[in-house]
């Protein structure tokens, strides 16, 4: 049976390519729900709604989740509302940033 923290723990391994921080830490992952055991459902969002390596991102994050060991489905909804700021990102993104 998979967790949501095992998730959120691969989650940590999916980087924003162009800032080089993991997508946890810089705010981007909103919810995490494990359904049955086996299903992932993550709701998201990106630094823009622009960001040209929308693509990559997202499928790093499919990637880093469905390698979560028994997990059989990935389903990703992409929102921009509350659109992202820098105010939430971690302590230790903000660090990593200079920010």
């Amino acid at each position: 049976m998979v967790t949501e923290k095992e998730v959120w723990d691969a989650l940590k391994k999916a980087i924003d390519f162009e800032l080089g921080v993991d997508v946890v830490n810089l705010g981007l992952i909103y919810e995490v729900k494990v359904i049955d055991g086996k299903k992932v459902y993550i709701k998201m969002t990106l630094t823009t709604p622009t960001c040209p390596l929308a693509n990559a991102i997202v499928a790093d994050v499919y990637q880093k989740a469905k390698a979560v060991p028994g997990v059989e489905d990935v389903d990703i909804d992409l929102t921009f509302d509350p659109p992202w700021s820098p105010d939430m990102m971690s302590p230790q993104a903000r660090k990593l940033l200079g920010i």
